[in-house]
């Protein structure tokens, strides 16, 4: 679905400019595990490079919200409340399913869900100190070797890697632990429309006129 603002056309799904639209490259992917993609009022402003939109579009079992303080949020706290529920926050007392098996610790009544807070670290800790009801949350972590493909932006640290990189090493960890069961393939193909915007932000940086959104003039009276 697309919409007009201004004089540019705009994707309803990825919120990319028609012309740089990505949805064609996006593999949808089911689990049993929901996910919730938070994301800071900046991060949504950021379409250009955003791949919190991404990984929602990609994952059928998940929902993103937008703000920075969630304590009051209705849809998120019935969330909590009916869901084995956890954080994606790299705190010293989180818990690494790189290296710890959970699937023992699950309760097999109930499904789990994983909050994946998509904006940077300060914003992020913020995000958290004002969110009351997701302090009460375990924290998860995961460990990789995999250095971050965002070529077009830097990285605060070399072990950072973007919310859509970091949601594929949590689904290549819950496969590993038989918690999910999602194809090879679709897991292979899950960062495509990460790449591929990558591969066109690059091509806009080397030929800058070749994409460039041009106005009708107007006249002014």
């Amino acid at each position: 679905m697309k919409t007009l603002f201004g004089d540019r056309q705009k994707c309803y799904k990825c919120y990319r400019p028609v012309i740089s639209c990505m949805c064609k490259h996006i593999c949808q992917v089911d689990t049993n595990t929901k996910f919730i993609i938070l994301m800071h009022p900046k991060e949504f402003k950021k379409v250009k490079n955003g791949t919190g939109h991404f990984t929602h579009l990609a994952l059928n079992n998940s929902e993103l919200f937008i703000g920075v303080d969630f304590t009051n949020h209705h849809k998120i706290n019935k969330i909590i409340s009916t869901h084995q529920s956890f954080v994606l926050y790299p705190s010293k007392d989180a818990i690494n399913i790189s290296t710890t098996d959970i699937s023992t610790s699950l309760d097999n009544k109930i499904n789990m869900a994983i909050f994946i807070i998509d904006s940077t670290w300060s914003c992020s800790i913020k995000m958290l100190k004002k969110s009351k009801n997701l302090q009460k949350l375990e924290h998860l972590s995961f460990s990789t070797n995999k250095l971050s493909e965002f070529k077009i932006k830097q990285q605060p640290e070399e072990y950072c890697l973007s919310t859509i990189e970091s949601t594929l090493c949590i689904l290549e960890d819950l496969n590993r632990l038989s918690i999910e069961n999602i194809d090879k393939n679709n897991l292979s193909n899950f960062l495509n429309p990460f790449h591929k915007m990558i591969e066109y932000q690059i091509k806009c940086i080397d030929n800058p006129l070749s994409n460039a959104v041009r106005y009708k003039p107007r006249n002014n009276y």
